[in-house]
């Protein structure tokens, strides 16, 4: 089998997007895919892209993030008389999809799509709810992660930390949908009782105006560190120095990447109350799970007061990745949704 696959972001990238291509680019590489990637943050026009997969003359073509990569997936698609596979993000379906400007090109462009993939039913019940005509082309594949850290970076080594300062990791994109500094506030007055612990930010700047007010916030948090944009095997080798891990997203696709990893290394976990983020995290079991300012505060320390609570929800958050979340069944999935949707194709579904 060819695959071409479309993206907005690819290696050296450490977004979401990057980081989900490159592990089922992995996957289906070891089961004998023929796999090429064409980023979108390199710059080729959609025309270029066009004209290379035409070379490339894949079996199918999957577009990761609608809004980003749909349009070229299915003209490829249409053009070469090939199936195209859609991955829907929760950009494109918290906030693209009802957009009066952008709403019209998604819908089209979800349509056009022999199949649509999502991470969670969350998603699917939205997409379901605003375009019912495309339900029996959605399949749900849920995230899984790979994170393999590099043994010689030490964190606190690396911040000049004690070995009793607790860490709270926030690794993410700079954006507005994820909330980065919403922890800065509450931490910061339970320094007042506990002075040892520290948040530490790591991900690139994905706009602007909040990579600024991140690190204008920080002049007055001397506790806080920005790390910038670090690559994904550091992030995960990150995961062996820290204590929680923090994820404030006002919205996810399903399975952020930063909760399954963390929860991959026996983390705790301490999310927003978001259906992104209760697809993966039960509050109590695998981590704590928040609504507000004063929850966040009140569930931040507990964990910094009870280290065995921090143990449990880490080792509940470990055993449920080694039975759930297994890589080889999420790339069986796909090898089995691709070859549907070859078949469809051919039937001129």
């Amino acid at each position: 089998m060819r695959l071409g696959i479309v993206t907005p972001f690819y290696v050296p990238s450490v977004r979401g997007n990057s980081i989900t291509v490159q592990r089922i680019e992995s996957g289906l590489r070891d089961h004998g895919v023929t796999v090429r990637v064409w980023s979108l943050e390199d710059g080729p026009s959609p025309d270029e892209i066009l004209r290379g997969l035409a070379g490339f003359t894949p079996d199918l073509v999957h577009g990761f993030h609608v809004s980003s990569s749909g349009q070229i997936a299915t003209d490829a698609a249409f053009r070469l008389g090939i199936p195209s596979i859609l991955t829907v993000t929760g950009t494109d379906v918290n906030t693209d999809l009802f957009d009066p400007h952008r709403r019209p090109e998604i819908i089209d462009i979800l349509r056009r799509a022999t199949r649509i993939v999502v991470f969670h039913d969350c998603i699917q019940a939205k997409l379901v709810g605003e375009l019912p005509e495309i339900a029996h082309r959605i399949r749900v594949i849920g995230q899984t992660v790979r994170c393999q850290g590099t043994p010689s970076f030490n964190l606190r080594h690396h911040l000049g930390l004690m070995t009793d300062d607790l860490i709270f990791f926030i690794p993410s994109g700079i954006r507005r949908v994820k909330n980065v500094t919403f922890c800065l506030k509450p931490l910061d007055a339970l320094r007042i009782q506990y002075p040892h612990i520290k948040a530490v930010f790591a991900g690139p700047i994905i706009e602007a105006e909040e990579g600024t007010a991140l690190q204008e916030l920080l002049r007055d948090y001397p506790w806080a560190f920005y790390l910038g944009s670090v690559p994904h095997e550091q992030i995960c080798a990150m995961l062996a120095s820290i204590d929680v891990v923090i994820n404030s997203s006002i919205s996810e696709g399903g399975m952020a990447n930063s909760i399954l990893e963390a929860m991959s290394h026996g983390r705790a976990v301490l999310a927003s109350d978001i259906e992104g983020n209760r697809s993966v995290v039960q509050d109590g079991i695998e981590g704590l799970l928040f609504g507000s300012e004063a929850e966040f505060s009140h569930k931040a320390e507990r964990l910094i007061r009870e280290p065995d609570l921090r143990h449990t929800l880490g080792k509940n958050g470990k055993d449920k990745i080694e039975r759930e979340f297994s890589t080889e069944g999420e790339i069986q999935n796909y090898l089995q949704l691709y070859q549907e949707a070859i078949g469809a194709c051919s039937r001129g579904e």
